[in-house]
């Protein structure tokens, strides 16, 4: 539940003596440094969105709160919920940032750096919701610069840069991931790296060859490492697909590796041994069925051996 602060604080952000005499007996640096932050914002944001001001991690946030709950220096309130949209930063608002936190100012210029371009107003918009409204740290802001870059560059080119819109929309992604440490950030590039490593196999599998995927064909292609589908299973959906549908439809071939994964089906013997267990005998009016031939998978497993 969103917490404001107990204490009212004027517009100097004094401490009474009494709460500091609290914080200094407890002696926890981290709970006297976000109490004194949330004073400046006279208790109206939630601890976690200081996280990229402070430049500490959630955890380290966290900790800190608990603190100030136990010395009652926080109190939960029924505050309404947060807005479906992002508040919209004034130029005001901007400028006051970048003039009080030399965290975030330092982040615009490394980023500016990165692009190869002068930030705009709307730009650092984007960047202080990611900063301020999400409470991404500035260390994950520019890891997630550097991706969006480095996705551009290898899709479009050398000297393709990406949007502030298109850095701020993955950015949304990354929070809903709960990636807002630079350890969480590290772990899911690792394993992006992994899978886009694997992205031409399957690219091969689909009988594309070496192009890259569109942004529709990766999301795809993503969901299907993330279910555990090596490329020949892949291949033998599409395979499966071409003669239903004859020609690659992505969708049916979503929704024929879908109900693999449903029922725990991920490699070709899985499958095999499935179909082998089910089949039972057709009636002779009746079209050839989905799964009708063991010879046919044998040699379908036979050849992509040989591939």
């Amino acid at each position: 539940m969103p917490s404001v602060l107990a204490q009212v604080a004027d517009e100097s952000v004094s401490i009474s003596a009494s709460v500091a005499k609290r914080l200094v007996e407890k002696g926890s640096g981290d709970a006297a440094l976000l109490y004194i932050a949330l004073l400046r914002r006279h208790g109206t944001v939630p601890p976690r969105s200081l996280a990229g001001e402070l430049r500490w991690e959630k955890g380290r946030i966290e900790a800190a709160e608990a603190v100030l709950r136990e010395l009652g220096l926080l109190t939960p309130v029924d505050l309404p919920e947060p807005a479906d949209e992002k508040p919209e930063y004034q130029r005001d608002d901007i400028l006051e940032k970048l003039d009080s936190s030399e965290d975030f100012r330092m982040l615009t210029t490394q980023v500016e750096r990165k692009l190869g371009k002068k930030l705009t107003t709307a730009d650092i918009s984007v960047l202080l919701g990611l900063y301020d409204y999400l409470g991404l740290p500035s260390d994950v802001i520019f890891l997630l610069v550097c991706h969006c870059a480095e996705r551009i560059q290898r899709r479009y080119g050398e000297g393709r840069r990406p949007t502030l819109r298109q850095i701020e929309k993955e950015g949304y992604a990354w929070s809903r991931m709960g990636i807002d440490t630079q350890s969480a950030a590290a772990a899911y590039l690792k394993k992006y790296t992994e899978r886009q490593g694997m992205v031409p196999a399957y690219m091969r599998a689909l009988n594309l060859g070496d192009r890259l995927p569109v942004a529709s064909e990766e999301k795809y292609l993503s969901a299907w490492q993330e279910w555990g589908f090596p490329p020949e299973t892949v291949a033998l959906a599409c395979d499966k697909t071409v003669l239903k549908c004859h020609e690659l439809k992505w969708a049916y071939c979503n929704a024929i590796l879908k109900r693999w994964h449903e029922a725990g089906l991920h490699t070709l013997e899985q499958i095999e041994q499935r179909d082998r267990s089910a089949r039972k005998p057709a009636p002779v009016s009746d079209p050839p069925q989905e799964q009708n031939d063991n010879a046919w998978m044998r040699k379908f497993i036979q050849q992509r051996k040989e591939v």
